[in-house]
């Protein structure tokens, strides 16, 4: 890849990959480092990556570079003492804040798969490459994060 082709993935990608990201931590300065991150990676590597290559890669290396601060910090606040915050009912008024509540509550693995297939719109195939799991457990992944989302959306429906 040359200079041309990394500015264009920049042009191209850096949005997307930034959304993703962005929704996944939920901290924006998180997500600008991270997809900073990916694109110095891609720039060290743009010799051995092909531009055709470069989305699925970019979105590979952000994945992983996200993971690995998930468990750097799960390690950390392991060794902190955490105090549970008090529950409490709420009433939603907003449908966007209810599914950003429900994704929140996913295990990490399928709210990742559900991003990557329902918010940037990646294949099963795609989708199997940048978690390096095979298309159907990707399938499965993603049927069982739907259906918790559906059970969370109705039980809510019935607490109103």
């Amino acid at each position: 890849m040359d200079t041309k082709n990394y500015n264009q993935c920049v042009d191209l990608y850096s949005d997307r990959v930034y959304r993703y990201i962005l929704k996944s931590t939920k901290d924006a300065d998180q997500a600008k480092d991270i997809v900073q991150d990916a694109f110095v990676r891609l720039w060290e590597s743009h010799t051995e990556v092909m531009f055709e290559k470069s989305k699925s890669w970019l979105f590979t290396t952000a994945y992983r570079i996200m993971i690995d601060g998930i468990r750097k910090n799960s390690k950390i606040s392991r060794m902190e003492s955490h105090h549970p915050e008090p529950q409490h009912t709420r009433h939603w008024s907003d449908l966007q804040e209810v599914l950003h509540q429900a994704l929140g509550e996913l295990p990490e693995i399928q709210r990742q798969l559900v991003l990557l297939r329902d918010y940037e719109g990646y294949s099963y195939e795609e989708i199997g490459e940048i978690t390096h799991l095979n298309p159907s457990q990707v399938k499965v992944y993603i049927f069982r994060a739907r259906k918790r989302l559906k059970d969370h959306l109705v039980s809510m429906d019935l607490h109103i």
